[in-house]
């Protein structure tokens, strides 16, 4: 059987070049597919906080109702935007080689770093809690939008500077030069990933995707993801977690904050990768185990979760 893979996107320029790269390695492989725009929930409220809108899995739930609906075959995400828990029918199908899982500063100028006086941009919580870490005395502004959009409005705005995801930014090709790498910053769960879902029941899609994933990448963010899962954190708990493969090693590294940054709790592992099976989970329970679960709890309760 053939037929053409309805590809489902949000309609952002950095969701389209994901789904693109996903139409092009489809239909380099003898697929044939249509690009299915839509808008999402995440994309059309831009004047509230993500974790004040209380909705797991905000960018993705559009296109999962579209997916279950038929109105589309497969869904191309960002994975750090995906909810652990998939809804009942939809399945991972592929994890894309991953791209760069840094957060980077786009700045005006770095001389603040050093004063009392800077102020800081970024809606997610997870970044505004380990800038808080390392800046206490700096001010964080919330900040909504797709990457163009957060990139005029740091213009617009006296801020020193806006925290964002490299890959976003090399992927649109945008990323500026007035940039700094912030390498003591702990990313998202599988930040720079593409995940692509499908139906649990498509064979036809779940074997053609197959075909595009990059198994070192799903095991570190599957890693990640666990991790993730297991501090039952969402998008809506500073967490954060990494996890890489050198010389035939796991290194992972997790930590949960407090929404004012002022609380840490980190764990750091090494094991053989054939060993590794459950340490995101493992790496969770340390933390919970060390005062995680009166942090999540005292979080829950200050998000009114």
């Amino acid at each position: 059987m053939s037929k053409v893979i309805r590809i489902g996107t949000r309609d952002s320029e950095l969701a389209l070049w994901q789904a693109k790269t996903v139409q092009n390695a489809l239909e380099h492989t003898g697929h044939s597919t249509k690009l299915v725009p839509v808008k999402s929930t995440g994309d059309l409220n831009l004047d509230q906080p993500l974790y004040e809108m209380g909705i797991t899995g905000i960018f993705t739930k559009t296109l999962d109702v579209a997916m279950i609906k038929g109105e589309i075959d497969i869904a191309v995400h960002s994975m750090k935007d995906v909810p652990t828990a998939l809804p009942k029918g939809i399945v991972e199908a592929a994890v894309m080689k991953r791209a760069s899982n840094k957060d980077i500063l786009i700045h005006k100028g770095v001389e603040f770093l050093e004063s009392k006086d800077g102020i800081i941009a970024t809606g997610s919580l997870r970044r505004k809690a380990q800038w808080l870490n390392k800046y206490p005395e700096h001010k964080v502004v919330d900040l909504r939008g797709n990457v163009n959009t957060r990139m005029k409005k740091l213009e617009d705005n006296d801020w020193n500077g806006a925290i964002f995801a490299a890959a976003g930014l090399e992927r649109i090709e945008i990323k500026p030069e007035n940039f700094l790498d912030l390498n003591w910053m702990i990313p998202a769960p599988a930040q720079g990933a593409m995940l692509i879902v499908a139906m649990e029941k498509d064979n036809y899609c779940r074997e053609a995707l197959a075909m595009l994933n990059h198994k070192e990448s799903e095991t570190c963010v599957h890693l990640e993801r666990e991790f993730l899962q297991v501090l039952e954190g969402g998008c809506t708990a500073p967490i954060g977690a990494l996890a890489k493969i050198l010389n035939g090693n796991v290194h992972f590294k997790g930590a949960l904050f407090s929404l004012d940054g002022q609380q840490k709790i980190e764990v750091e592992r090494t094991i053989p990768m054939d060993n590794s099976s459950g340490l995101g989970k493992e790496c969770a329970l340390e933390i919970l185990n060390n005062g995680g679960k009166e942090l999540m709890a005292s979080i829950k309760a200050s998000l009114n979760i």
